[in-house]
């Protein structure tokens, strides 16, 4: 088996242009690669045939720009013309789209090459990736614990080497935790910077669609090519997209960097703690001015998710009800019973606690009580993260309070996976910029995540700061893993 997937972007890139090298190579190696790590069950759907075919096209044509011929894989809540598109449910699991997400058709353009459709947890329910109704994924680092989610199995796909790029999605750290867990680059933009016209919705205001990439180099490329304002989807934004790139070797020197108190409380994990201190000494050896600050009402992000985005899910999947398309049962007396048999065996348990919470929350006079007042508390920790960049060009924090732990540990407790995303969740409640970055590992030699928190719409700031520390750091994150 070839392993030209293991070059740099501008490495293959190279290649390609030289002729030493087909994109066809690229294609069946990904797939040599995806039948190695069949154990991981990253994938759902694969597109062997039709990425075959289009790498076949491409060896026609000039090569055109730095993603032209790579191999991507995609989330499997973004829908994609005439392959399928599961959610991961069972609800879904013979949905034909009959069109392509603006993201994929951005895809199409710069001539990626679609692998397939990743594994996740069912319709972007969870934080594990033991929700998906296609069995578990694994971690590439340990097989026997979980790669984090809701987007598992595009973080999994490029941290085994699979596919440098995967496209995933982010409602409440549904990008950064799994690649936090997986030891890749994540990272959810700004709210309106990338159109959500064709992600499955799960919480309209909380949904973003992100890059998952080996690098920084990489993430902002692929970031550049899928953001941009869309027609159909009138919370993009038409802001003009920057070449993220010439960003990446900017001075860092100067910059003042907050670091939230809530984020480096005894909730962490001692391991990610002690980390995050040794990136702090880095960054002000560096020259960056560091302060410890407080950003109100973060110790609310749970029940503020659990409110909001269960709230807006249940609005969302109400449309599946058999009617028009997805699972249908068989068996049933009255059109009550048709909608109650469909959704009971069409949904998995995850699913259904959620839309039963969501349905209660908009019920009545809760709807006032719990919804209108849990909106109220999220526009005032915007107006907090709004007034600390009054101060500060970024905040960083760990990503994720722990590191990726065993399969099966928090199915005992439906709450427990809720706390994953402890520090990730304010982030999608405000609608800013956040990337995950490896930038160590524990004493098992798990990788552990930073999150680089930026402006509305200084996804270029971020890029700044991630590119110097994984420049310094210069982490192998190759070796020790068990994929």
């Amino acid at each position: 088996m070839t392993n030209y997937l293991s070059l740099s972007l501008n490495e293959i890139h190279s290649k390609l242009v030289n002729k030493e090298i087909k994109p066809l190579d690229l294609v069946l190696e990904a797939f040599d690669k995806i039948e190695k790590n069949e154990k991981l069950n990253s994938f759902i759907t694969l597109n062997k045939e039709s990425a075959i075919e289009e790498a076949k096209r491409l060896e026609q044509e000039e090569v055109k720009g730095l993603l032209f011929g790579m191999p991507i894989a995609i989330k499997d809540n973004i829908v994609t013309k005439n392959l399928r598109t599961t959610c991961a449910s069972h609800m879904l699991e013979n949905f034909d789209p009959i069109y392509d997400a603006t993201v994929v058709e951005k895809i199409k353009v710069n001539h990626m090459i679609i692998i397939g459709k990743t594994n996740m947890d069912e319709f972007a329910m969870g934080s594990t990736g033991e929700t998906s109704y296609f069995g578990n994924i694994l971690n590439p680092w340990d097989l026997t614990k979980v790669p984090g989610g809701s987007s598992s199995g595009s973080a999994a796909a490029v941290s085994a080497g699979i596919t440098p790029f995967a496209l995933g999605s982010d409602t409440g750290g549904s990008i950064r935790q799994p690649s936090s867990f997986c030891g890749v680059v994540g990272m959810k933009p700004t709210y309106g910077r990338v159109s959500r016209y064709g992600l499955i919705a799960f919480a309209s205001s909380l949904d973003h669609i992100g890059p998952i990439t080996r690098t920084v180099y990489e993430n902002a490329v692929l970031l550049e090519a899928i953001s941009g304002e869309d027609t159909n989807d009138l919370t993009s934004s038409n802001r003009v997209v920057p070449h993220y790139i010439d960003y990446l070797n900017q001075e860092i020197k100067g910059l003042k960097i907050g670091v939230p108190n809530y984020y480096m409380s005894d909730v962490i994990n001692e391991e990610v703690r002690n980390k995050m201190k040794e990136i702090i000494m880095l960054l002000e050896n560096l020259g960056c001015k560091i302060d410890f600050i407080d950003i109100d009402y973060l110790e609310y992000a749970i029940p503020l998710y659990q409110v909001i985005a269960l709230a807006e899910a249940s609005s969302n999947l109400a449309r599946y009800d058999g009617i028009k398309f997805g699972h249908a049962t068989n068996s049933y007396q009255s059109l009550e019973e048709f909608y109650k048999k469909t959704r009971s065996e069409g949904f998995g348990d995850e699913v259904k606690r959620r839309l039963m919470i969501g349905s209660y929350v908009l019920s009545g006079k809760n709807a006032n009580i719990y919804y209108e007042k849990a909106l109220k508390i999220r526009r005032k920790m915007v107006d907090s993260f709004k007034q600390a960049f009054t101060k500060y060009d970024l905040l960083i924090g760990p990503t994720n309070t722990d590191v990726a732990y065993l399969l099966g540990t928090k199915q005992d407790d439906a709450l427990k996976s809720f706390y994953d995303d402890l520090l990730t969740i304010p982030l999608n409640m405000a609608g800013l910029p956040a990337l995950s970055l490896p930038v160590g590992f524990n004493h098992d030699h798990m990788p552990i995540g930073m999150q680089i928190i930026g402006n509305y719409f200084q996804e270029e700031t971020i890029y700044a700061l991630a590119s110097a520390l994984e420049k310094t750091l210069n982490l192998d994150l190759e070796s020790g893993k068990k994929c």
